[in-house]
């Protein structure tokens, strides 16, 4: 192990973790190598780390010795932590005294439920720091050879969560987004793939329009699924979550763009 400040330039010092903060820090989607310094400097001071279930494994290998390292993660159909047990927790460790990194993936505040974490900090008078991360919405997909936006095929592109609060799909205008974004990219929309395909089609999107499931994002066992709006739901039926799910034609790069296949 290391010291994270012992190779940085002597410019820039990490931020103090105090005593009774809490940092709400994004791991990233998978590789400890698209982890920020200040999620580094987290890692290495804190005092407990409250960590997601989708963690890498690599990544919380990097706690320090003292860290208290506690899983906290919510799965969907499985048994899991309670939000507001989450926040309870949170509260509870920092008005001990303890400097609590609360790790999610991704970034806190991109579908992480950052913001209701905060809320229930700001409630309890618990002073805090956000950490923003990469999102799988956009490291994942840069691994899997996919460009989020390119010159000529797309100018614009939206994130959608495939399930709300109630675990359905959410009630959004799905026919503005099927006509109004080139690309979409679908978040936890496994599930409910068979609900949303249909919109999406109904609005106007071709059946063979390229589509790309992307599981497991930067990790070490990353697989990218390509087929066609049509065909989406039947082969989303064969993948294993954690997935996302990308709608368009910048998917078709990706037989040039692809860096990471051997």
């Amino acid at each position: 192990m290391f010291d994270v400040t012992s190779f940085l330039p002597l410019e820039f010092a990490p931020p103090p973790f105090e005593a009774g903060w809490v940092w709400l820090a994004g791991a990233g989607p998978g590789d400890p190598g698209l982890l920020t310094l200040n999620t580094l400097h987290g890692l290495r001071t804190a005092d407990v780390i409250l960590h997601d279930a989708l963690i890498d494994s690599r990544v919380l290998a990097l706690a320090g010795p003292q860290a208290e390292v506690v899983l906290t993660g919510k799965r969907g159909g499985r048994v899991s932590c309670k939000q507001e047990d989450i926040c309870a927790l949170m509260v509870e460790q920092a008005l001990d005294g303890r400097r609590v990194l609360r790790l999610k993936g991704g970034d806190p505040m991109m579908f992480g439920r950052g913001a209701e974490e905060i809320f229930a900090l700001v409630a309890a008078g618990v002073r805090f720091r956000v950490i923003p991360g990469v999102s799988a919405g956009l490291g994942g997909l840069a691994y899997a050879g996919i460009p989020l936006t390119c010159r000529g095929v797309n100018e614009a592109v939206t994130f959608v969560t495939g399930h709300d609060i109630r675990g359905k799909v959410p009630e959004l205008n799905w026919e503005a987004l099927a006509q109004g974004s080139p690309v979409l990219v679908l978040f936890m929309a496994l599930r409910n793939l068979h609900a949303i395909v249909p919109r999406l089609l109904a609005a106007g999107r071709r059946p063979d329009e390229a589509v790309a499931i992307v599981r497991n994002a930067t990790g070490a066992d990353q697989q990218v699924i390509e087929t066609s709006l049509g065909d989406a739901v039947a082969v989303a039926a064969t993948v294993e979550p954690p997935a996302l799910v990308v709608v368009g034609e910048v998917v078709r790069l990706r037989a040039t763009l692809d860096w990471l296949t051997p």
